[in-house]
C-alpha cells in the first residue's frame, strides 16, 4: 500500500506542475491583453479610493456613492474612466440615492496605466461584473 501511494506522488506533482504552467500562461495572456492587473488596481484602490468609497465598495450613504452594484461603474467604461481621470461634481442619483459632491480628478496624480488598473478593479470587484479596461481605453476616453 505504501509503495502504491509513493508511486502516486510524482504523478500528482506532475499534474500540479502542468496546472500551474497553464495558469501562468493564462495570466500572462491576460496581462498582454490588458496590462492593468487587478492586483495593481486593488492596491491603488486601497491607497486612493477606499477612504471615501470604503474597502467594500459600499461608499457612505449621502456622502460618497457606492461603487459596488453601481450601474455607472458597470456601464459604459469611458464614463467611469472620465470620472476617475477628470473628476466630477454635482448631483448624481445612484441606486435611488442622490449624491451631491465632488470626485477629485486623479489624472494629474495617476498614470493612464494606474487609472486603467483601478477602473478595471472596481468594474470586476464585489458584485460588479463588467469588462476590464486597458491603457488605450483610458487614452481614447479622455481625448
Amino acid at each position: 500500500m505504501t509503495l502504491a501511494l509513493l508511486a502516486l506522488v510524482p504523478a500528482c506533482a506532475r499534474e500540479r506542475s502542468s496546472e500551474a504552467a497553464q495558469t501562468a500562461s493564462a495570466q500572462a495572456s491576460i496581462l498582454r491583453a490588458n496590462p492593468a492587473s487587478a492586483n495593481d488596481g486593488g492596491r491603488l484602490y486601497v491607497t486612493n479610493c477606499s477612504s471615501c468609497h470604503q474597502s467594500n465598495g459600499q461608499g457612505l450613504p449621502g456622502e460618497f456613492p457606492p461603487l459596488d452594484r453601481n450601474p455607472v461603474v458597470t456601464g459604459d467604461a469611458s464614463i467611469v474612466i472620465e470620472i476617475v481621470k477628470l473628476g466630477m461634481s454635482g448631483k448624481r442619483d445612484i441606486n435611488g440615492v442622490t449624491y451631491d459632491g465632488t470626485m477629485p480628478a486623479w489624472g494629474q496624480l495617476l498614470s493612464d496605466g494606474d487609472i486603467a488598473a483601478v477602473v478595471s478593479y472596481i468594474r470586476t470587484s464585489w458584485h460588479n461584473v463588467a469588462s476590464p479596461v486597458s491603457v488605450s481605453d483610458v487614452q481614447a476616453a479622455t481625448q
